[in-house]
């Protein structure tokens, strides 16, 4: 019975340590917290799927070349409880993305607001509650 006992135990701490890294999964590391760069740009492909939705679009940087960002949102049933569909973006549509960069410099972060080309503004604020994810 012992030997049953220790066979659970330590089934039991190696799926606790397996699972470990999957909470890493949702950390802040990548992202300058607390900066917002807003860009303004044309939409090049909008990824509606799970784990993350991405907004992928091009924006003109101050010598006029194109610089191709990616943007990450959250989840499906977050997006849908915050207002946001599978039909919100079509390639060329002209948005402002508000984001939160990445800190090593390259073109991408996690979306926190968008202006629609119709002047609607879509944020990742909790449309029922007020807190924000």
């Amino acid at each position: 019975m012992r030997s049953k006992c220790s066979v659970v135990f330590a089934l039991a701490v190696g799926a606790l340590i397996v699972s470990i890294p999957l909470f890493a999964h949702h950390g802040n590391a990548a992202f300058d917290v607390g900066k917002k760069v807003t860009l303004k740009g044309t939409v090049t492909e909008w990824v509606w799927a799970n784990p993350h939705c991405w907004l992928k679009f091009d924006v003109k940087d101050n010598k006029g070349i194109v610089v191709h960002w990616v943007a990450e949102t959250n989840n499906l049933a977050d997006m849908i409880e915050r207002g946001w569909s599978m039909r919100t973006f079509k390639p060329g549509d002209e948005v402002t993305v508000t984001v939160e960069p990445v800190k090593n410099g390259n073109p991408a972060g996690r979306v926190l607001e968008v202006v629609l080309p119709n002047g609607q503004t879509l944020g990742m604020a909790y449309l029922r509650t007020g807190r924000e994810h």
